[in-house]
């Protein structure tokens, strides 16, 4: 196991937005526990990111297995759309996507040390500026919380791996988790926790 270092650590919350919870099981009853670890981490002063998917409607973004399901008439994260929108209860008052941005590939400071980012594919470092920015901040381990495990969280935890971070993986604060991913993702030395032991963990760091 590789041990997680909280005095360098940001918070990732992945496609926590207004459609995917009615669409995936199991995110809306993990928004709690996700709320959490960000009130947590905004206090620690250390950084979260929100990494979302915006899908055009003439689907020219849009992953190839999805995209004539879009093309078709399949109506979620439109830019500019409610359904776009992170979830209230992980961001500030008033936050409002700014599509444009995203899709040109930057980054929107949501607060004070608080980020979205969009992501084309299932990856949180592909194609985007998330790597840029985890290296202009010194962090060395990731938190991963967020919607449907087995596509982008799971993506994203294989892809800060490959970029030899740390990783923390919150399963209750997870849509789609299943205890084979557990095991193959501690056989790559990612730290499986639960929210209070990671809030524990982020803690105890303001004590050093």
């Amino acid at each position: 196991m590789i041990t997680p270092d909280a005095s360098q650590s940001m918070l990732l919350t992945i496609d926590v937005q207004v459609d995917f919870i009615a669409e995936i099981p199991g995110t809306a009853e993990a928004v709690p526990n996700m709320a959490r670890l960000v009130h947590a981490f905004r206090a620690a002063g250390r950084p979260i990111i929100h990494l979302v998917r915006l899908y055009k409607a003439d689907g020219s973004n849009v992953d190839l297995c999805r995209r004539e399901a879009v093309i078709g008439g399949w109506s979620v994260v439109r830019p500019d759309s409610a359904g776009a929108e992170v979830v209230a209860e992980l961001t500030l008052p008033e936050t409002k996507l700014d599509a444009s941005t995203l899709l040109n590939g930057h980054a929107q400071m949501v607060g004070e040390q608080e980020w979205v980012v969009y992501k084309p594919r299932w990856g949180g470092f592909y194609q985007t500026c998330l790597e840029q920015m985890v290296r202009w901040m010194k962090v060395n381990t990731v938190v991963v919380c967020g919607c449907n495990f087995p596509n982008c969280p799971r993506t994203t935890v294989y892809e800060a791996s490959e970029r030899d971070m740390r990783v923390m993986l919150v399963a209750d604060a997870l849509s789609g988790f299943y205890e084979q991913g557990r095991k193959e993702l501690e056989n790559i030395g990612v730290q499986v926790s639960t929210t209070k032991s990671c809030l524990d963990w982020l803690g105890s760091s303001k004590l050093h």
